[in-house]
Formats: structure tokens, sequence, C-alpha cells
């Protein structure tokens, strides 16, 4: 496996495009995205758990029943939820774009992100589409990654080519997302697409499996968003024998499927709002997995423990608090901790209780933008990774006034 260029585009028979339509005042920023397929794909999505779901997503869901599909399109700057005419303006999105495709309305993954319960004006989405497939391109990926982004201060992509049956295959994936992170079911926006033959099933089978160990496992700010959604999309251009049961080639198709959700898993965390530093809590020796899942998360979602790591401060009792809240089954006399960064690595706690170490030596390892928290149980051979940032003033700031 190697890490390729293209984005959503690296794989075959995918185009992309981001243009901008007007639903964002600032004109210089993209606000609409399409990736097309130029054959029919097998098509998987998770969603939020919110019960506060955006209409999108309502229509999306609909349209993918029968697991195909050969679009989609998002716009940014209004998440058309908690709208009376949401369902309607999403339905008709897909019907204007399935026109000028010539494709079927029920092909087309319909989404949107930005401020909740704002009405959404469809005229823009309309007027655009023309511009939007015109300009469709296998270059077009970060095009189509800018027009998804709200608060993003980065653009999020990557993409890998690995092999299955002897045929080379290649996954990409875009993603949004900055902030009302704390994903259930999946996160954000994230649209991944692969030239791999793999059937409906299957690849849903791989994707509701993934998502419990990476985008469950990120958190900004503690939010569960309205309108979290996940799509993967194989054409099966890449001509390899259809995967439809587990073996050699589904683990195979797994493991680039990983590659690409925990990369764009950090991209997330990293680019939290006013953030400053990834964090990456990695907590190995659990009773089990599902109990090392939880202590990740709870240290990942701590403010105080955010917070500390703000002020480059080797705060570790901030740690094991969240451990002791976290509901797990755990051992806190068995518990180790260090914090390490390109800087070096360093003990502050062993078997639950402080040692002594420099002050001046944590500071230096914890002022670096990538920090890992890394806690040690003696409790079996469960392990889990979380991801997630700093807690900075900034954070304050943007969302104070997200809405005006």
């Amino acid at each position: 496996m190697k890490i390729i260029e293209g984005g959503v585009c690296a794989a075959q028979g995918f185009l992309a495009n981001g243009v901008h339509c007007g639903i964002r005042k600032n004109k210089t920023k993209k606000d609409l995205a399409l990736i097309y397929s130029q054959t029919k794909a097998s098509t998987a999505c998770v969603y939020t758990t919110n019960k506060v779901k955006g209409a999108p997503l309502a229509v999306t869901k609909e349209n993918i029943k029968n697991g195909y599909a050969q679009a989609v399109i998002c716009n940014s700057g209004n998440a058309n939820t908690c709208n009376a005419d949401g369902v309607e303006v999403a339905q008709n999105t897909c019907i204007a774009l399935a026109k000028e495709l010539n494709i079927d309305q029920s092909d087309i993954v319909v989404a949107s992100t930005g401020v909740i319960g704002q009405p959404l004006d469809i005229t823009p989405i309309v007027t655009a589409i023309p511009e939007l497939i015109s300009g469709l391109a296998r270059d077009k990926s970060e095009d189509a990654a800018e027009g998804i982004m709200t608060t993003d201060t980065r653009l999020k992509q990557i993409a890998v080519s690995f092999e299955v049956d002897g045929k080379e295959c290649k996954i990409g994936g875009i993603a949004k997302g900055s902030g009302m992170i704390h994903p259930n079911m999946a996160t954000m926006l994230v649209f991944i697409t692969t030239d791999c033959n793999i059937s409906p099933k299957m690849l849903q089978k791989a994707l509701s499996t993934d998502i419990q160990s990476t985008f469950n496992m990120v958190s900004v700010d503690g939010d569960t968003s309205t309108n979290d959604m996940v799509t993967v999309m194989a054409n099966g251009m890449a001509g390899n024998t259809l995967i439809d049961s587990e073996g050699e080639a589904f683990d195979a198709f797994m493991k680039a499927l990983n590659t690409i959700t925990v990369d764009l898993c950090r991209k997330i965390a990293a680019d939290g709002e006013g953030a400053t530093k990834l964090l990456e809590c990695e907590v190995t020796g659990a009773k089990d997995e599902a109990n090392a899942k939880i202590i990740a998360k709870s240290i990942i979602c701590s403010s105080l423990v955010k917070a500390a790591m703000f002020g480059s401060d080797a705060n570790w009792g901030r740690i094991l608090c969240a451990i002791g809240y976290s509901g797990a089954e755990v051992d806190v006399n068995k518990v180790d901790v260090s914090f390490k960064s390109s800087r070096g690595e360093i003990l502050v706690c062993k078997d639950g209780a402080g040692v002594d170490f420099s002050e001046e030596i944590a500071k230096e390892i914890l002022l670096e933008n990538e920090i890992t928290m890394v806690v040690r149980l003696g409790d079996g051979n469960g392990s889990s990774v979380a991801w997630g940032c700093d807690l900075t003033y900034d954070y304050v700031k943007i969302n104070g006034d997200y809405r005006t």
C-alpha cells in the first residue's frame, strides 16, 4: 500500500468539482461540491445518532436503500436542519442534479453543513449546477474539499493504492470537520471513493466496522452534530473479483479503508476550532477493547485535560480524574501515564501515583503541536486510540458569534 495523489479523484472513474454558488456571503469561498462516478457504484453510509437530523440525511437514506449511488452533492454554509421545507429542498436538489447528469434522482447522496435552523434557498444551488457539472475533472478533488468546508482552516484529503487479486485498486477521501465534533456512528462529513469491486453489503459491513475505532474515537468539543455522515462509493472499475464475503480480499480492503479513515480522523482533530495541537490518547493494558475505548474517549473529551495541553502543563492528575469518572472497569492503582511528542517521552505517573519528573522537560515535550498521552493499564490486553485537540481562547471566540 502506498500514499498517492488525487483525493476522491484518485480512483478510476471519479470526477469532482467545487464552486461558489452564493450560499455563503464570502465570494472567495466555495460552498457547493460535487463528486461523480462515471458508473453506478456500490454505496454505504453511516449517519449521526443525534435525534435532531439534517433533512439531507433522511433523503440520502431513502435514496441509497438499494445500496447504489452515482453522485454526491454537498453545500456548505447552511445545514438544512430544523427547516419545515428541508426535505423538499434536499429532494429538489437531487431532482435538479439528476436532470443535468441524466441519472436517476435516487442515485444521489445529498448533504449539507453549516448553520442550523436557517432556511436554505435552493435557487443558488440549482443555478450553479450546470457550472458545477461542466467543471467536473480528475484534478478537482481539492475544489470539492474546499466546497464542503465551514470553519475548517485546512483541506482534508488523502488517497492510497492497494492490491486485490493482483489488481491495483485506489481509494481516496475528503472530509470537513472542525467544530461540533463528538460523533456517534459517523462524523462530520466524509466522502470516500474507491474503484475496488465490492458488494454493497460488504461495503456497508466494512464501513460500519471501521468507524467504531476511527471516527467514533474523535472529539473536538463534545457536541454530536445533526448532520454527521460518512459515505463510501465503490464503482468496481479496478476490475478485481467482486468482494462479496469475508476473506483475504476483504481484509485488504479493510486495511486500505482504515488507512484513509485514520488519516482523516487525525486531520479533523488537528483542525479543531481554535486548536493549536493535535492530541492523541493511546490506551493499552485495559480489561478489553470496550473499556480501552471508554477510557481513551473520556480523556480526550476532558475540557480540563484539553486546557492543560493548551498551556503545555503536565497536569497528569486530570487524566487520572477522567479515567476515574469514565465508567470503565479499571484498577486505578495500576495506571501509568506518560506524555510523548517529537521531543521525547516522560513518565509522570506510576501505579496511580505521581513520580519525580522534570517540569522543564515535560513542558518542552508538550510545546510540540502533536502530543500523545500514553496510558498503560494492568488489567488485560485491551487497547484503543482516540484523537482530539487542545481547548483554546479562540474556540470560544469562534463559537460565540458563529451564527451572527
